[in-house]
């Protein structure tokens, strides 16, 4: 009889802790430098993510690292060694989610990265398998952006990207790509993200005469290259990666971006889904309560992978729960165990069924082709 009341005892006691503990979820964004087209949005859609999970409370340290892969680590760091976060969500660059990557693993800390290369979760191998990845990988995207140029008569491409991994392993993945497809890649350049003036790389990329170019680029310095392309009298088409997947590419490119063609998340034309899509639904509800808190117009698909990070934690974490305690390396652990069997999660960007194998999880159904038209990216086909 006593043993029997002392188990009661421990298991309310057990109940009473769980049930007082908070879970921590630190967010890195670039909402200053370079990226902060991009990190802007990050950040703000940390307040539409849910304050309680699975009976938990649920608290986000937001940290801004202005773009430097040193400043991120430093956050990163910070965010284990201080605030002893359950697991992260970011950061915005590819060279700070790289950076960060061995932190993470030594860790044992599950990351949500919302980068787009591939390279952050592929090959896995035992750092990788803590990293999971809400962007749609770049080999997804290349192959939309091939379709569009091979249906369109294009036979040779010049390309222009950031000379870091984010512009490395866009040409690293495109080049086998556009081979393959029957496309000649005639010039390749490169330019840094701080850059004021791309000159010399698109008069070379002009005097290769390609049918198209593509830029692989992040933010407002992806602008640079195709302004200077338009101002070189420049005719044949313009590729942008997803990396310019936002309306302030619109706003800071002005003409120089009008007809820019782009693969990306189909958040960004939810109103042009046809009525069955299943990702329309939650990319207008994602809409709808971002510009409800942040204003008409102010919407990107990097603010809705941060959303699809937080609905991956929400489908996750009451798995992880049943398992162990937040703060603890075993709940960390579970925690990475649930998001490795994510199955049919319907985000804003996609549909997730992530595995073993495979940390992203998306198909073809999170990638639409997209045109600048009139000022605003209108869907091109569905």
């Amino acid at each position: 009889m006593a043993a029997r009341q002392l188990s009661s005892l421990f298991l309310l006691l057990l109940a009473s802790s769980l049930a007082l503990a908070e879970i921590k979820i630190g967010v890195i964004a670039s909402s200053t430098g370079p990226t902060a087209v991009v990190g802007i949005p990050q950040k703000n859609t940390v307040a539409l993510l849910p304050s309680e999970i699975g009976g938990q409370k649920v608290s986000y340290i937001v940290l801004d690292d202005a773009s430097d892969p040193t400043n991120a680590v430093t956050n990163v760091k910070k965010l284990i060694d201080e605030h002893k976060v359950d697991a992260l969500i970011g950061p915005t660059t590819t060279p700070a989610a790289l950076a960060m990557l061995d932190f993470v693993a030594e860790s044992k800390l599950p990351l949500l990265t919302t980068v787009g290369t591939s390279a952050i979760i592929q090959p896995m191998d035992d750092r990788k398998r803590w990293v999971f990845k809400t962007t749609q990988n770049d080999d997804l995207i290349a192959e939309a952006l091939l379709e569009n140029m091979s249906a369109a008569g294009v036979k040779s491409v010049g390309f222009v990207g950031f000379n870091d991994p984010y512009g490395e392993n866009w040409y690293k993945v495109f080049a086998p790509l556009a081979a393959k497809a029957g496309l000649r890649l005639v010039a390749s350049e490169r330019y840094n993200r701080t850059d004021q003036s791309v000159t010399g790389q698109v008069l070379k990329l002009i005097s290769a005469r390609p049918d198209a170019v593509l830029i692989a680029a992040t933010g407002s310095p992806a602008v640079l290259p195709q302004a200077g392309l338009q101002e070189k009298g420049y005719k044949g088409r313009i590729y942008q990666t997803h990396g310019v997947a936002t309306n302030d590419f619109i706003r800071i490119g002005g003409k120089a971006v009008e007809g820019t063609l782009m693969a990306g998340g189909p958040m960004l034309v939810a109103a042009d889904l046809a009525a069955g899509n299943p990702i329309k639904p939650v990319a207008q509800g994602y809409i709808l309560a971002y510009e409800a808190k942040y204003g008409p117009g102010a919407t990107s698909t990097f603010g809705a992978n941060t959303f699809d990070a937080g609905l991956l934690l929400q489908k996750a974490i009451p798995l992880a729960l049943k398992t162990a305690r937040p703060g603890t390396p075993e709940f960390r652990s579970a925690l990475r165990d649930a998001l490795e069997m994510t199955r049919d999660v319907v985000g804003a960007q996609g549909i997730f069924n992530i595995s073993a194998e495979n940390h992203n999880g998306m198909d073809r159904r999170a990638r639409v082709m997209m045109v600048v038209k009139a000022g605003k990216w209108v869907l091109l086909n569905d």
